[in-house]
């Protein structure tokens, strides 16, 4: 089993390298594509801590390395069918990302927010290294899942997890729309987001909705933990994944759910047409690694609140 990178490639049976290869062209965007609305349900993880509580968590990237280490372990060790051990995965971190918002987090609450900030750098860490203790640092191969394990569309060849998850994804940015627009917490958090202090005066736990933020950024990673597990094996790899998504978050506007989906394609497509570009034409063999990341420092330089960030006016 190879080990799995930051490259989350999940198209197969393409392999050519003249130049203007349209049909390796049209997969890698079909892979952007795909491998972006991950990215975007990553990224709206990131927004929703951030717009509910004024924190980045840079511990995002954990919260899919446990999830897919969870899951493989309840269909390794406990035989569970895959649909089950999927419900009990985003349940588990559902009870976990809870769990360390009320320990951890809690008692952060009035602290300035570099320190908080510093407070997830340190679970990172901490949380990275006890998965590696646990479970070891080579990569582990998930069970096989689908009859088939590649789909072929219109003559290009998809991985059949990756057509799963796109799926998913669609039905969690639909559940997100929905849960802020009309569900009592979706508005609580909203009120939370805009002044915690007026929200607190109206009725609304604050403690109770950052403890529901961090629980569905928890569960919300994991899913795509799991299935970026599926493709290319579970290791500590797959944490990169929240530092890979952050340029996502920055392009959109850190405290929009709409622009961190929109963040999120257009990492995706970039990055596999940086990969496009690179192979036939370049040959520096990193494009796909770095060019989230010359986005990051263009957008911060250029438009630092992003595409639909809120511009803040400080008054002195």
């Amino acid at each position: 089993m190879r080990e799995p990178s930051s490259r989350t490639s999940i198209i197969t049976g393409c392999q050519g390298e003249t130049p203007l290869n349209w049909e390796l062209l049209f997969q890698l965007l079909l892979n952007g594509l795909i491998v972006g609305t991950l990215y975007g349900v990553v990224a709206m993880c990131f927004v929703l801590i951030y717009k509910s509580t004024q924190v980045v968590n840079f511990a995002q990237g954990e919260f899919l390395l446990i999830g897919a280490w969870v899951c493989w372990s309840l269909l390794i060790h406990l035989q569970l069918p895959f649909i089950l051990g999927f419900l009990f995965t985003l349940v588990f971190m559902m009870a976990f990302g809870i769990l360390l918002q009320v320990v951890v987090l809690r008692p952060m609450i009035g602290e300035p927010i570099i320190s908080v900030i510093m407070v997830t750098i340190g679970l990172s860490i901490f949380m990275r290294a006890l998965v590696n203790w646990v479970f070891g640092q080579s990569a582990e191969a998930f069970p096989p899942i689908f009859e088939t394990n590649v789909v072929s569309i219109l003559g290009l060849n998809v991985q059949t997890a990756y057509l799963m998850s796109f799926g998913v994804s669609i039905l969690i940015m639909v559940g997100f729309y929905y849960f802020f627009r009309f569900s009592r917490y979706g508005l609580a958090m909203r009120a939370t987001a805009f002044n915690q202090q007026v929200a607190q005066s109206l009725g609304i736990s604050v403690k109770r909705v950052f403890a529901l933020a961090w629980a569905i950024s928890a569960m919300v990673s994991a899913l795509a933990g799991v299935v970026m597990g599926m493709v290319n094996g579970v290791s500590s790899a797959l944490s990169f994944i929240g530092i890979k998504v952050f340029p996502a978050v920055i392009l959109g506007g850190l405290d929009s759910i709409v622009g961190a989906v929109a963040g999120g394609l257009i990492i995706g497509l970039l990055e596999n047409g940086a990969e496009f570009v690179d192979g036939q034409f370049l040959h520096w063999g990193n494009m796909l690694t770095v060019v989230p990341f010359w986005v990051l420092i263009l957008i911060l330089v250029i438009k630092p609140y992003g595409l639909f960030g809120t511009k803040t006016i400080e008054r002195v």
